[in-house]
């Protein structure tokens, strides 16, 4: 498979205190990888080092491929426009506008490069959620918080990008809503986007991904496929609680 994100010995440190050793990720086209892990892990601290938007009290070390090319010298903007999309824990949608025009907002980036119908993905974005159709004219602070996360999602796509990270989607929301979300997340396959999937719900997340990790106090602890992770006596007992292993096994494979 085509590598499209390839972290390799990646460190992040604030000050002296060391948030992230020596991780190492890959997430192919297509495929939708997970990491979990408790908070203070260090999981969005590792998002922001790979979208180059740590904080000016931090530094990191290590390499960071996209599309097998080292971006380490790219500013945030940069690797958006070279194809990297976030939603982040906290979605930052502009309240006061319309769905539409904050959906169009995530089409910026293309517009910048002069891509000619750089609105091409609006259709795309609301067949994949009819909701946001459907209320298209609505402002966005008016939104559930499902229907909020459903924005933010749709509106990173709006850049076509060839990589989504997502940040804690299931935040807040209710197990029915966040199942539909992580349902959404799975059918981008379809599209050939890759998925990296930051969660605390390991539960939900290990349902949808084809490959995990876990992050503990700043370090890989384990990976394997997702099937592998669920079945293993410490994520089991960790994360997923009694009798999870098996629901998830039985859960349909991910395409």
């Amino acid at each position: 498979m085509s590598m499209v994100l390839d972290i390799r010995d990646l460190r992040v440190r604030y000050g002296k205190v060391e948030a992230l050793s020596s991780c190492r990720l890959q997430v192919a086209a297509g495929q939708i990888v997970t990491v979990i892990g408790p908070n203070g892990a260090g999981k969005s601290s590792m998002l922001n080092a790979i979208m180059g938007a740590l904080p000016v009290n931090a530094s990191a070390d290590g390499e960071v491929r996209f599309q097998g090319v080292s971006i380490g010298g790219l500013r945030p903007e940069e690797r958006v426009r070279s194809g990297m999309s976030l939603v982040p824990e906290t979605r930052e949608l502009f309240g006061s506008m319309s769905i539409e025009d904050n959906l169009k907002l995530g089409a910026y980036p293309r517009k910048l490069a002069r891509v000619r119908h750089y609105l091409d993905q609006l259709e795309t974005v609301y067949a994949l959620f009819p909701r946001l159709a459907e209320r298209s004219a609505q402002m966005a602070s008016t939104l559930s918080g499902g229907e909020r996360q459903m924005l933010a999602v749709g509106r990173a796509l709006m850049a076509k990008p060839s990589l989504l990270m997502l940040d804690e989607p299931s935040l807040g929301l209710a197990p029915r809503i966040t199942q539909e979300i992580l349902r959404i997340i799975g059918e981008l396959r379809k599209t050939g986007v890759a998925t990296l999937l930051i969660e605390q719900n390991a539960r939900a997340a290990l349902q949808v991904a084809d490959y995990g990790y876990v992050l503990e106090t700043g370090a890989m602890v384990m990976e394997g496929p997702s099937r592998d992770l669920a079945g293993n006596p410490r994520v089991l007992e960790t994360y997923l609680g009694s009798g999870m292993a098996g629901a998830i096994a039985q859960a349909p494979a991910p395409h």
